[in-house]
């Protein structure tokens, strides 16, 4: 029987008005693109959006990387960049930071999340999406799910969760990976991924090898060298049957935590859970947001979508999250809420400081 792979492959391309949501004809021509190769290139395909950035699933057997597949999202991503431009949509384009396509969508702009996986009798699969935040915004998240007892009871008392899980963790600076064994490396681990805009979690893997998570670590400053906008990552989990619950996955969410983007990609603001309807971002072009699909996935076609966060239940931390915007919004320029100058290397801020540059005086030491 041959593998399933799933690729969700995202990219901003145009939104209106400035970077709030996406236009309704990018939808749609996106759509129309994927339906065509349904049943060919592609088993099966979702399109959706969260805020400004357009989302591609898509189910097929030809496993991660695969040039086909990753040319397709380039070929829609272009197609709605067109349309983008003939409607003066605000940023068309702009996560495409190449001219033609070259092989592979990795390094070129858009974000990508994918695994490759043997159907269990009964697969759930969740796919996360975030707009203005950063790839690093899921650590906190998958540590809760694959290494806190205390959201994740079945590592407790499930006998097949009971030895733990695997993560991989990426330096995106230095350009190396690690593998950390949890819970036996479990401090080792939180060395690296508590600092988020640097060290990301790649992927989640069962002690079989089994992947069980997966995330887009793009980082569209680094590859670009400036300013271009913010990652706004996407990421994949499985559930059940030897690994968290649907529950236990998305129950990290309850907790209001802050993670770097927001305004100019240069702030630090809540993270708030939504239903897609308001997963478009307002207030200070934000707060970062993020959105839950689940599906069943099924030979290959997804069985769905259920919106996992357009749900009473989150009413309270989107509450919470809101209480958070408006205390650390009040501090406007100032640290933490502007993010540190380590941070800002490549934001909009060195323009600033170039034309300040030579304005500065020596500090006479005496």
């Amino acid at each position: 029987m041959s593998k399933t792979t799933i690729s969700v492959i995202k990219a901003d391309v145009g939104s209106f008005p400035g970077h709030s949501r996406i236009h309704p004809r990018l939808l749609e021509k996106a759509q129309k693109l994927l339906k065509e190769e349904n049943g060919k290139l592609l088993i099966d395909s979702f399109v959706t959006h969260c805020g400004d950035d357009l989302e591609l699933i898509m189910t097929h057997t030809h496993g991660v990387d695969n040039e086909k597949v990753h040319r397709l999202a380039w070929d829609v991503f272009s197609e709605c960049t067109k349309i983008a431009k003939s409607l003066k949509l605000y940023g068309a384009g702009q996560d495409l930071l190449a001219d033609a396509f070259s092989g592979n969508v990795r390094g070129m702009g858009p974000g990508v999340a994918e695994m490759e996986f043997e159907e269990r009798g009964s697969d759930p699969v969740l796919i996360f999406m975030a707009d203005k935040t950063e790839p690093g915004a899921w650590n906190f998240f998958l540590y809760k799910i694959f290494a806190d007892p205390f959201n994740t009871s079945g590592l407790v008392i499930d006998p097949s969760m009971h030895k733990g899980f695997i993560f991989e963790v990426h330096d995106l600076i230095g350009k190396r990976k690690i593998r950390l064994s949890c819970p036996e490396e479990l401090y080792s681990l939180l060395v690296y991924i508590g600092a988020p805009s640097r060290y990301v979690i790649k992927h989640v893997f069962g002690r079989d090898g089994s992947i069980a998570a997966s995330t887009s670590t793009q980082h569209l400053n680094l590859v670009a060298g400036r300013y271009v906008g913010k990652d706004d990552p996407v990421m994949i989990v499985r559930a059940q049957s030897g690994f968290p619950s649907v529950g236990e996955v998305i129950e990290p969410f309850c907790t209001p935590v802050l993670v770097a983007g927001w305004m100019r990609g240069s702030h630090h603001g809540p993270f708030l859970p939504v239903g897609l309807c308001e997963s478009s971002c307002t207030r200070f072009d934000g707060p970062p947001r993020c959105i839950c699909m689940g599906f069943q996935v099924s030979d290959g076609r997804l069985i769905g979508p259920a919106d996992m966060f357009d749900d009473p239940a989150f009413d309270r931390v989107r509450s919470r999250c809101n209480e958070l915007a408006d205390i650390i919004r009040a501090q406007g320029p100032f640290e933490p809420h502007r993010r540190s100058l380590g941070e800002m290397e490549y934001t909009t801020l060195p323009g600033v400081e170039t034309e300040l540059a030579d304005r500065w005086e020596s500090l006479s030491l005496k």
